[in-house]
């Protein structure tokens, strides 16, 4: 039996296989329209060509979800094939998959597919991708990975931070007055993601080591007590590694990724941005 995880873009983990062969991760990718063009967030985006098409484009740009037969591709290359998309309140993504699956089946009634919504985006799914590996190797059966799976994302978070608004001013959500203050301050924007699967900003504060701070205050209030934690960065590793640290000096038993984003949170978080997600334990359970 092999198995299929299948992502949208959303999630910055690049297509991989297990040594046997028998886990793959594959990746259907978003298509993110800047002016007059097109770019593809597969495997050979350039994202800093991306980020400086964004930069320099005067008027909003916007996201178009994968296709259905994109999704489809991938639900056909294994037995068992489970996907997680970013959250249904965010995009199209999650109907798109869900239409692939009914095609799927009908084709071959016997596959093994399942569509997740991750009500979040990018390293919240990586560490969802992470642990259904890790079941996978261990033997559980499809139906044991996927109830799994749908807990854990109960139990998962994310928080982010922004150091650029030209996308929230482009789209008319911040006045061109206030963004252009906001960056002269070197403000940053914190936010995090509800149970919902909305993004909403919760404050504005001055300066990274300020923005880390409120970073950790969001985990300490949702209950961190170590464990798994995925941060995914915009162009800015240093951010990223002194976000780690702090984390480290927190919680001596947090076990931190850090990863560069592809194109989708590229282009939300822009340049210099930060997604943080940790996956909470239960009471009286290891950390995962």
């Amino acid at each position: 039996m092999n198995w299929n995880i299948i992502t949208d873009s959303s999630c910055d983990l690049l297509p991989s296989s297990s040594p046997d062969g028998g886990i793959r991760l594959t990746s259907v990718p978003f298509t993110i329209r800047i002016g007059e063009r097109d770019f593809v967030d597969d495997e050979h985006l350039d994202t800093m060509e991306m980020l400086s098409a964004m930069e320099q484009e005067r008027s909003a740009s916007h996201t178009s979800c994968p296709t259905p037969d994109a999704w489809l591709a991938q639900f056909e290359q294994a037995d068992c094939a489970i996907a997680i998309t970013i959250s249904s309140q965010l995009s199209g993504s999650m109907n798109s998959a869900q239409i692939a699956r009914e095609l799927a089946l009908e084709r071959a009634p016997e596959k093994r597919i399942a569509v997740l919504d991750s009500r979040s985006t990018g390293p919240e799914i990586a560490l969802c991708v992470e642990a259904m590996q890790g079941w996978i190797a261990q033997g559980m059966d499809f139906e044991g990975v996927v109830r799994a799976a749908e807990r854990f994302l109960q139990k998962t978070h994310i928080a982010f931070a922004l150091s650029s608004f030209d996308n929230l001013i482009k789209n008319g959500r911040m006045s061109r007055a206030v963004g252009f203050l906001a960056h002269k301050l070197g403000m940053w924007g914190i936010g995090a993601g509800s149970d919902e699967g909305e993004i909403a900003v919760r404050g504005k504060t001055r300066g990274p080591w300020r923005a880390i701070g409120m970073l950790i205050a969001e985990m300490q209030e949702k209950g961190f007590c170590g464990g798994r934690v995925a941060i995914d960065h915009c162009c800015n590793p240093d951010f990223a590694e002194k976000l780690r640290a702090k984390i480290l000096e927190h919680w001596e038993n947090a076990r931190v990724s850090i990863h560069p984003t592809r194109g989708l949170c590229g282009y939300y978080a822009q340049r210099h941005g930060v997604i943080v997600a940790y996956a909470l334990a239960r009471p009286g359970q290891a950390p995962f």
